[in-house]
């Protein structure tokens, strides 16, 4: 996303294609997760001083200062009307009910911030004019799904016949924008369709929520107030330059928006106008839409020229500690005995690269280069960035995988992945945090050291023979 990225996409399992990103769509055991920045304690804001105090009143039934209008209670049809899965203090029913109350108060405090970003009073009472939370999202935001799907089907699922085909139609329709932004930006066109193609299935998939009153009910109300509250001013921000409408600012309920899914902070931080019109649009535009991207790609840090990575074949007897530690060269990796599938050579020795063994030993084995690293900048999961850089690839023309998934093996539910942590910890395995239900390159190397006290093959794969293993003891104390 840049839309659930580092500051742009997000699912909450999106969840942030980088902070950005930041929320989007959970679709695997945490691979999908695209982690919110700035999840402090959140306040909301109330009361008003300064310019504030000059303007009382009451605009479209929205009471803008002094005494706030009484709020109706949320709908049932809206909200469950239930404590969040967190067990957050901000997430309880009492203090969503409350917050929901304080709506209008909370909103009248974020006047004089907007002030300071240039918002005008026209446009801050235009966009608050009549606005109510959404409570709804109070239920969405801290769902708790069991993820049960493996990196196979996830890939299988988002890098379809289907999805290729209508991939290279779009290449080949605005070919000349492609040319175009790839000489500008310097960004291999087929990575930036791929995100096209995975954020937004092609622009059919977008999401139907007003972001305004996404981002104004998630600064206000719920758990992560103090990093919505940014995406709500940067909302009013981009309202009140004219790049979009609020009709036009459509998209999922944390905030995202537009074909490759943009978070307000990041639209600012990255969105250009590449047709030239005076506005940046990310939404219609084909050719702000496609050079936005690649902007994003680009000050992420991506290296002209040079892929995302190459599936590789291991040796007999490989060491597998080596996979997920520091990059080396490549030609390190070769004298090690590995080598790049179907005897192709890699173009260039000096590039470095990591093992990432998504499956196991049993899995296929990828090399990821630099841009790797910045494609989960975008959304920071390894199988969404595994599948953009799949998807491109297979947009150019290149064969599927060749190695085979272990099918056969049963994917671990996220309440499975927490016990595996915490029977970890008890037998003295550092994860590096508290369980979360996240395999993530932490709980990988403290499931590496189990291993090889257990005598199994220390590729940090985390399996239900091995999470049995645990629960009977079957290990050596470390």
């Amino acid at each position: 996303m840049a839309g659930c990225r580092s500051g742009h996409r997000m699912t909450e399992s999106a969840d942030m294609r980088g902070g950005k990103r930041i929320l989007r769509v959970a679709v695997a055991a945490g691979l999908m997760l695209v982690p919110l920045a700035g999840i402090a304690s959140a306040q909301t804001q109330g009361g008003s001083s300064g310019i504030a105090d000059l303007f009382t009143g009451s605009i479209g039934g929205f009471h803008l200062f002094g005494s706030p209008a009484p709020a109706a209670p949320p709908s049932k049809s809206d909200w469950s009307g239930q404590s969040g899965a967190s067990g957050h203090p901000l997430m309880q029913a009492d203090a969503i009910r409350a917050a929901a109350a304080n709506f209008p108060n909370c909103l009248e405090g974020y006047w004089p911030d907007a002030a300071r970003r240039g918002v005008t009073r026209a446009t801050f009472e235009r966009a608050v004019a009549g606005l109510t939370p959404d409570l709804k999202i109070m239920d969405l935001m801290d769902a708790q799904p069991e993820f049960t799907k493996a990196i196979w089907d996830y890939l299988d699922m988002l890098v379809s016949d289907a999805r290729i085909k209508r991939g290279r139609e779009i290449l080949a329709a605005y070919k000349p924008t492609f040319d175009a932004v790839e000489r500008a930006y310097g960004v291999d066109r087929h990575v930036v369709a791929a995100i096209w193609g995975i954020e937004s299935n092609y622009s059919t998939a977008i999401g139907e929520r007003s972001v305004l009153r996404s981002t104004a009910t998630l600064a206000c109300v719920g758990r992560r107030q103090n990093y919505f509250k940014d995406e709500f001013l940067s909302t009013l921000e981009i309202l009140n330059r004219g790049d979009l409408t609020p009709d036009e600012l459509k998209g999922s309920w944390a905030g995202a928006f537009g074909p490759t899914q943009f978070m307000p902070t990041a639209f600012k931080r990255y969105a250009v106008d590449f047709d030239g019109d005076g506005r940046r649009d990310v939404v219609a535009s084909i050719p702000d839409l496609i050079a936005s991207t690649a902007n994003n790609l680009r000050l992420d840090g991506w290296k002209k020229g040079e892929t995302w990575g190459y599936e590789v074949m291991l040796p007999q007897g490989f060491d597998y500690l080596l996979a997920d530690a520091r990059p080396m060269p490549v030609r390190d990796w070769e004298r090690r005995g590995v080598a790049r599938v179907g005897g192709r050579k890699f173009p260039r020795g000096g590039d470095k690269a990591f093992l990432l063994l998504p499956a196991g030993a049993r899995g296929p084995a990828f090399l990821m280069l630099t841009n790797f690293r910045v494609i989960m900048r975008y959304n920071p999961a390894e199988a969404y960035a595994m599948a953009i850089g799949h998807l491109a690839d297979r947009l150019r023309g290149d064969p599927p995988f060749v190695q085979a998934w272990p099918r056969d093996e049963r994917v671990l539910t996220s309440t499975e992945r927490y016990e595996l942590q915490q029977l970890l910890i008890a037998h003295g395995f550092d994860i590096g945090s508290e369980p979360d239900g996240r395999i993530n390159a932490h709980t990988r190397k403290a499931i590496k050291r189990y291993q090889l006290s257990a005598g199994l093959v220390p590729d940090g794969f985390a399996t239900a023979g091995m999470l049995s293993r645990l629960r009977a003891g079957g290990y050596a104390r470390r």
